[in-house]
């Protein structure tokens, strides 16, 4: 089972803006013991069981569905949006999206491990939080509700990640 582990963000990472403007920013990684490609990782996040959970309640709850083919359009480059985010920016091994209200960030990233003759592909998943500004103190925060949220938050993101890393894993046994 591929051990998943908060790390800081690596340097060059599309998330680094908002944890260097403020934000609240995270982030976590696995490796996978094969080359993998960043589509693939996207597109294996994307249709675990665990997050098509969340895609039924997106679709259920704030009208915003989505399918397997569009998650692997999305890790394509063919669609600019999926379900609740958009794409903001992309770059050869990266995906950053922002959900539909532009409080959050969601970011991918595929690397080579540091690991002298590794084959293998280190998969980073994290995430912001845009504070929101206080129109009578003018101060900024990330408000109550994410505060109360921040456990589940931050455990949820590693049981996607596991998710997309057992998936990935799999699929080079089936393969050997």
């Amino acid at each position: 089972m591929p051990s998943i582990r908060p790390c800081q963000l690596p340097s060059g990472a599309l998330l680094n803006r908002y944890r260097d403007s403020g934000a609240y920013a995270d982030c976590y990684a696995t490796e996978v013991g094969r080359p993998v490609s960043h589509a693939e990782f996207v597109e294996a996040f994307y249709t675990t069981t665990v997050f098509k959970l969340e895609r039924l309640i997106l679709r259920l709850f704030v009208s915003r569905p989505s399918t397997d083919a569009q998650a692997g359009q999305l890790a394509q480059g063919e669609l600019g949006s999926f379900a609740a985010w958009s794409v903001e920016e992309r770059a050869p091994n990266q995906l950053l999206l922002s959900d539909f209200t532009g409080r959050t960030r969601s970011w991918f990233m595929v690397a080579v491990p540091d690991n002298p003759g590794s084959t293998g592909t280190r998969l980073y998943f994290g995430s912001a939080v845009v504070p929101v500004r206080d129109s009578k103190t003018g101060r900024t925060s990330l408000g109550p509700v994410f505060g109360a949220l921040l456990g589940f938050h931050k455990l949820y993101s590693q049981v996607l990640l596991r998710a997309a890393g057992l998936r990935l894993s799999r699929k080079v046994a089936r393969n050997t």
